[in-house]
């Protein structure tokens, strides 16, 4: 069952993983904002269709401009996807008007929004929510000059609960946030049919659960918040129970908000508190760091590592990823950043490496993959952050299965060198899938590593090292992995490569003590 489910959800983020996940957000609430638009004309919203229209323009053009003034100012390229997204969250938080005061309220939280990118940020990043920080900014300022307006969360409406729900998915989908943003419903609404309860008991009336539970679920902007808002990579830390603490507080937070007299702390409110924590859980590790190239090395005909060195301190732990910024102008859907797992050892530090796939003459290269072919040695590029819990147990008694296809083999390449480094003593298998022996990249760290490598390729490898073995003919499937590697139900697998690749594996592990993927998304 585990293994039909991990093919499944591999397949599913093959396809979206062909859109990069800010474009992928972008499109979203571009598709929500046409929704919006449709069912306003029957009234089915709070927003007239003419109200929708202006405020859209309106956080549009003010997010643009302040971002472009911003990035012009510290030196960045200008992301006009960037400032589209957080137009796009203000639109279905605050109160669309065609009221002079209210849309001077709507462009003050607009421009707060953008500039909390900049000035409420550390090392290039920042910490707040920028959509959250807007709202919030305008909320505090409404006690005083109530004609701006405050944040509505108009779009917390049964109508649009489907296509939030949807929407929201691919999204979250996309960014692997499936789960931690569901800790938070799950959070949300249960404290938030708690507080109801409690109020209809305080005022002396009787009312069934059910009819408490529908209502906070479709009526509240809970699904919103939590596929559009909390699940911001930028802001969340980069463990995964870190991301589950982080997604509870904001939960219970936003179930019953805390009154603080003039205002309540709502849903923004509750999701700085929850970027607070976060940044405070990933203070070391979530700050921008600016690499410079210092090589290139062709691994294999198709597989390019590059090495770079941090200009300041970086800290991961072998298995993890990081986002790699390249701008360059005209960029596809799949954007300016990427992710790369990381091939080096912790103890290579301050140099860092990463590989990629290139195939000579493909036509459908991105622009992305284009840009970073011209990086030539002493060029920076900037690392968003650091992420990702593709690491093994912590009992080094732990037998572990590595199963790595093509390209995949990067992460284990960090591992293995971590633990030949550390002097670690770990029961580790691996097997390398690759379309040809000419293929197989970073073949002498493996090799240094000592681990038992059965090679799965058309033809036949030479000079293999007596731990290595090549499959010679058996097929991979379940009965020639159990043939390879017969204890495998006695091992915990992590299987790495492209998500179609691993889609088509995963049934073959489904008698493995548990399996732990890291899909690329391509590029």
């Amino acid at each position: 069952m585990i293994g039909t489910f991990t093919s499944l959800w591999n397949r599913v983020f093959a396809v979206l993983g062909r859109v990069s996940m800010y474009r992928l957000a972008l499109l979203s609430l571009a598709g929500l904002a046409l929704v919006a638009f449709v069912v306003s004309f029957f009234q089915l919203v709070a927003p007239t269709p003419a109200e929708l229209l202006a405020s859209a323009a309106l956080l549009a053009a003010v997010c643009a401009l302040v971002d472009a003034a911003a990035q012009a100012v510290v030196r960045l390229p200008w992301r006009i996807e960037s400032s589209l997204i957080t137009a796009g969250i203000l639109l279905f938080i605050l109160r669309p008007t065609l009221e002079p005061a209210g849309l001077a309220g709507i462009a003050l939280a607009a421009a707060v929004a953008s500039l909390s990118k900049y000035v409420l940020a550390w090392r290039g990043r920042h910490i707040f929510n920028p959509a959250a920080a807007g709202a919030a900014v305008l909320t505090i300022v409404s006690i005083w000059l109530p004609d701006l307006g405050a944040s509505s969360w108009w779009v917390g409406t049964p109508v649009l609960a489907a296509p939030v729900l949807i929407l929201g998915l691919a999204v979250l989908v996309r960014t692997e946030k499936v789960r931690v943003i569901s800790v938070f419903l799950v959070v949300a609404v249960a404290v938030g049919v708690a507080r109801t309860a409690t109020q209809y008991q305080q005022a002396g009336l009787q009312i069934e659960t059910m009819d408490i539970l529908w209502p906070v679920l479709w009526s509240s902007p809970f699904l919103f918040l939590g596929a559009f808002m909390l699940s911001e990579p930028l802001t969340m830390p980069p463990r995964r129970w870190q991301q589950f603490t982080v997604a509870a507080l904001v939960g219970v937070l936003a179930g019953w908000p805390i009154d603080l007299g003039a205002i309540s702390l709502g849903q923004e409110r509750a999701l700085l508190v929850g970027n607070l924590l976060a940044f405070a859980f990933a203070f070391s590790m979530r700050s921008a760091v600016k690499l410079t190239l210092e090589s290139r090395a062709e691994l294999t005909p198709t597989v390019q590592a590059l090495t770079f060195r941090a200009r300041r301190r970086l800290a991961f732990v072998p298995g993890q990823y990081l986002e790699l910024d390249v701008p360059h102008r005209h960029p596809d859907a799949r954007g300016t950043r990427r992710e790369f797992s990381i091939a080096s050892a912790p103890e290579d530090l301050p140099l860092l490496t990463v590989a990629f796939r290139e195939v000579p003459g493909a036509k459908s290269q991105s622009s992305y993959k284009k840009a970073l072919a011209q990086v030539t040695a002493g060029d920076a590029l900037a690392v968003t952050g650091v992420w990702g819990d593709f690491i093994l147990p912590k009992k080094p008694s732990s037998a572990v299965l590595m199963v790595a296809a093509g390209i995949g083999i990067t992460p284990f390449v960090s591992q293995l060198r971590h633990v030949r480094l550390a002097e670690h003593d770990r029961d580790i298998v691996l097997v390398y899938v690759a379309s040809e022996a000419s293929e197989l990249a970073f073949r002498d760290e493996l090799e240094a590593s000592g681990v038992p490598t059965i090679v799965f390729t058309r033809d036949e490898p030479q000079n293999l090292p007596r731990h290595w073995r090549w499959a010679r003919g058996v097929r991979l499937d379940a009965a020639g992995l159990e043939q390879v590697v017969p204890d495998i139900s006695a091992r915990h697998v992590y299987i790495s490569g492209p998500a179609g690749l691993i889609a088509d594996l995963a049934p073959a592990l489904e008698h493995a003590r548990s399996i732990t993927t890291d899909a690329f998304s391509g590029y």
